[in-house]
């Protein structure tokens, strides 16, 4: 490291650095009206991806919404070959479809959508055990008060959304992370160093959630 991370208040920051990374952000969650805003304030350069935000910010959408169908059928459109690579994220895709059947008492429905589109995935234990809860959920009049609630919470629907978004963005050979969050994480591991050091000198731990509100 050429600079002791212990002065790094003194380091100065170039304004283009700060452009591109808050333009990373707007790009990966597809705030595709403030980036064309951004660039034309900015003069930064407009990102090649351009384009598909608007087609990459449906599918995540409809992945959120919990319309998995329609998500897989314009990802198939938009990355190619995506999902055949990625068992996990097409595993998690078609468990939203099954939460939502369940989720609308269409347990009929439900259990034929497991025994074709999710039994395929028996060949691996960790999918057998994935399976076994989603269909636990048949078992609850109720499910959204079983042990197994979380698999119908919005959380579980934002996890696999965002998924499905980093690994199209990796699909088309881009960061799957928005650099400001990259840097985040690199802030955390340094402190965590200097911390080690400060240890010596009685000094406190850093914190993420303090920093950023000084």
């Amino acid at each position: 490291m050429d600079i002791d991370p212990r002065q790094y208040e003194n380091t100065a920051i170039n304004d283009d650095d700060i452009h591109n990374i808050v333009l990373s952000y707007l790009v990966h969650n597809c705030y595709k009206d403030t980036v064309e805003s951004f660039i034309t304030t900015t003069g930064v350069t407009k990102p090649v991806v351009f384009e598909d935000m608007e087609k990459r910010k449906r599918v995540f959408m409809l992945a959120l919404e919990g319309d998995a169908l329609k998500a897989i059928e314009l990802t198939e459109q938009l990355a190619p070959g995506l999902l055949d690579k990625s068992k996990d994220l097409h595993f998690d895709l078609l468990t939203l479809h099954f939460v939502e059947l369940v989720c609308s008492r269409k347990c009929t429905e439900a259990v034929e959508f497991a025994r074709t589109k999710l039994t395929p995935f028996g060949d691996v234990q960790k999918y057998v055990e994935k399976l076994e809860d989603f269909m636990a959920l048949l078992a609850y009049e109720e499910p959204e008060k079983s042990p197994m609630f979380h698999l119908l919470s919005s959380e579980y629907r934002q996890h696999v959304a965002e998924s499905l978004n980093r690994a199209i963005l990796a699909h088309a050979n881009l960061p799957s992370y928005p650099a400001v969050e990259r840097l985040m994480q690199q802030t955390v591991v340094v402190r965590q160093y200097l911390d080690q050091e400060q240890d010596k000198e009685g000094l406190s731990h850093f914190s993420l959630k303090d920093f950023l509100k000084s």
